[in-house]
């Protein structure tokens, strides 16, 4: 069974920093790509960033690009999103997730970030 968590979210002012973390099992993490998006309340959900299966490639939506960063750790079956320099506009519920694991999509629960003063 594939399993997604997301964890890290919280309240942040405006230029602070938070590290998201998404760990994942029930499937063998290294051979797949992961990806973050975020969703604002009224918004449809986006695409934040990727990463290829090794870690060797990654990219980023225009709106984060030099102020996020992706990584992610084999093993430990987990992917970071490391959100520096944050803005109000980032506020929005991020998820984690994973594409044609034997068919099928996954996406964790979700975590909460808020960036207000």
């Amino acid at each position: 069974q594939v399993q997604i968590v997301e964890s890290g979210g919280g309240l942040v002012q405006p230029g602070g920093s938070l590290r998201l973390s998404c760990a994942a099992s029930g499937f063998t993490f290294s051979m797949y790509a992961m990806s973050w998006y975020r969703q604002a309340p009224g918004k449809q959900r986006d695409l934040v960033a990727s990463i290829g299966s090794t870690g060797g490639s990654t990219n980023y939506a225009d709106s984060v690009k030099g102020r996020f960063t992706i990584s992610r750790d084999n093993a430990k079956n987990t992917v970071y999103l490391q959100m520096d320099s944050l803005k109000p506009e980032d506020t929005a519920v991020y998820y984690c997730n994973v594409i044609r694991v034997r068919s099928n999509d996954y996406w964790g629960q979700g975590t909460q970030v808020t960036v207000s003063s």
